[in-house]
């Protein structure tokens, strides 16, 4: 519905000036709102901003993975030899 349209539909009820003036109120309204909303809306911006975020991410998480994964063979290998040492120790404590 236009500005003209609700101004004819009230102009009829409560005349010119109330109609006009509701009219301009109710617009006045609906653009506060308008600008309120484009504050707390996302733009193609900070979407686009918040994938490149995410893709870094994802890149960091991948790189931790395999640093994780190279420490978690090196504690094994270490534990084994570990283990292998003592096993050696009390064989030759024994003799």
């Amino acid at each position: 519905m236009t500005d003209i349209q609700l101004f004819q539909i009230l102009k009829q009820r409560l005349g010119d000036k109330e109609a006009e003036a509701l009219v301009l109120f109710v617009d006045a309204k609906l653009k506060e709102n308008n600008e309120q909303n484009l504050k707390v809306l996302a733009t193609r911006e900070d979407v686009f901003a918040v994938k490149e975020d995410v893709l870094k991410l994802r890149e960091d998480m991948a790189k931790q993975e395999t640093r994780l994964s190279q420490t978690i063979y090196i504690v094994g290998v270490a534990q084994f030899l570990a283990i292998v040492a003592s096993v050696f120790a009390l064989i030759k404590y024994a003799h």
